[in-house]
């Protein structure tokens, strides 16, 4: 029978099916923060066990951890604790750390695929949601909870129901100027943000196949934003030639072996989706939020829609996200003053994100009275950005980079946004106080982030 690659993945991975239940899956790799890993470690302990295969797990400090002064102690004592916490269990039990001040160290979802960690054909998991980034490279990867991310430690394996199967199809090519992130923001307000629910989504299309690895590990983040248990795109030569090298990547004959079986990892022809959406690419232009939920986009040059006057709940609650961030309906955002940009997160923190920024800024300066983050995914982006001058031109135009670290992708370390305050955010959700208690959020790609920092307000980068 044809199978989806979806289908191919899991299957090969299944322990034992239970019948009209979950399956038993097994996991090839486990990755661990400071939040989500400290009740699971503590659970291990009370039970008297071991984590079973610590090999495969890797840990990295993100959430928590400082953009500034990381040679330091952190200040913040919860934060203090809770990544002083991951490094006495990495420790302990014997899994892979790269802690703060190693060179590895860095958002786990974007070192991983860096490193060479994330192989097409895996079954990943990571107590976050945005772990679907990884199936950018045609891995099977979904985010848990803290139960079981004990399990995984515990055994190996996971219990999961095995979801239905979405394929979103994007046919045609993009406009100049639009990216990964648009297209993403496009696909969640078609969608809306319960429409991918209970499904895995496999994007495809001559749109999605001209993507860079970079650029698909952005639209495979956001998978999540709609519902969806996660995202993948089956792995070509631009993923062979993205993993070839890469330090855990295989190396001579078991190169070639890997390559041969990751060519095999497509949806055969005539393999049957639950369901099949398209998308034309042409239709996608820059895109913003306006509201408190990733779903409430527009194209930088429409204006803010009414809402379904038959759906009485969903009005009430699109008012209450429009009070909050202050807009009305049928407001054009363009030209709206901003007072902070934030380049970064596991959404768009890597190399590319900050060639296409710099290429946007070089020869021009930042605006007076906007405070702008720029912040590395991870020390190899750091690393890349200074290799490469972006760092100089980043100066010259009057901005700062900053530490890697998930940094103002979330009001849990030094950097939030003040009450009140609007962002442009090249991050994952704009919830109401996701960046800080009060903060506004309007979520875009990082060119629209580099006209809002250099003219102060809301702009398109194609004019």
């Amino acid at each position: 029978m044809p199978q989806t690659l979806f289908d191919k993945i899991w299957d090969a991975h299944v322990v034992n099916r239970i019948p009209d239940g979950p399956d038993q899956l097994y996991i090839d790799r486990h990755y661990c923060h400071e939040v989500t890993s400290p009740q699971a470690f503590e659970g291990l302990r009370r039970r008297g066990i071991k984590v079973m295969r610590p090999e495969r797990t890797v840990c990295s400090p993100d959430h928590n951890i400082p953009t500034l002064h990381q040679d330091q102690p952190i200040q913040d004592p919860v934060s203090r604790n809770q990544v002083d916490t991951l490094t006495r269990n990495a420790t302990e039990f014997g899994v892979t750390l790269y802690g703060l001040g190693h060179p590895k160290n860095g958002i786990i979802h974007v070192i991983g695929p860096e490193n060479g960690l994330t192989l097409p054909g895996q079954t990943l998991v990571c107590g976050d949601s945005h772990t679907s980034t990884h199936g950018a490279l045609g891995a099977v990867a979904f985010g848990i909870g803290t139960s079981e991310v004990e399990m995984v430690l515990a055994s190996q394996c996971i219990i999961q129901p095995k979801p239905k199967k979405m394929r979103i199809t994007v046919d045609g090519r993009l406009r100049p100027g639009v990216t990964a992130k648009d297209i993403a923001l496009y696909i969640i307000a078609q969608m809306t943000t319960g429409g991918a629910t209970g499904y895995f989504v496999e994007y495809a299309g001559e749109a999605i196949r001209a993507l860079s690895m970079e650029e698909r590990m952005t639209l495979c983040n956001l998978s999540i934003e709609m519902g969806a248990r996660g995202g993948m795109i089956a792995p070509d030569e631009t993923t062979f030639a993205y993993v070839k090298g890469r330090e855990f990547a295989p190396k001579g004959e078991e190169w070639d072996k890997a390559v041969a079986y990751w060519r095999t990892l497509h949806t055969d022809e005539g393999a049957k989706f639950d369901r099949e959406v398209r998308f034309d690419a042409a239709d996608i232009e820059p895109r913003i939020t306006y509201g408190t939920n990733p779903g409430m986009g527009i194209g930088i040059t429409e204006c803010i829609p009414a809402p379904d006057p038959e759906d009485e709940q969903g009005k009430i609650s699109f008012e209450k996200a429009l009070g909050y961030m202050g807009f009305e309906v049928g407001q054009c955002l363009l030209g709206t003053p901003v007072d902070y940009v934030f380049l970064g997160s596991c959404t768009n923190g890597r190399i590319e994100d900050f060639r296409a920024f710099a290429s946007y800024v070089k020869g021009k300066k930042k605006a007076p009275g906007v405070t702008a983050w720029i912040v590395p995914g991870s020390w190899g982006v750091d690393k890349q950005i200074r290799e490469e001058g972006l760092d100089k031109i980043l100066e010259e135009a009057g901005f700062e980079l900053r530490q890697p670290g998930c940094s103002a992708c979330l009001a849990m370390n030094e950097d939030k946004i003040p009450a009140g305050k609007l962002a442009v955010s090249t991050s994952n959700r704009n919830f109401e106080g996701r960046q800080g208690p009060g903060a506004r959020t309007i979520l875009a790609g990082p060119l629209v982030a580099a006209a809002a920092a250099v003219t102060g307000r809301i702009t398109d980068p194609r004019v």
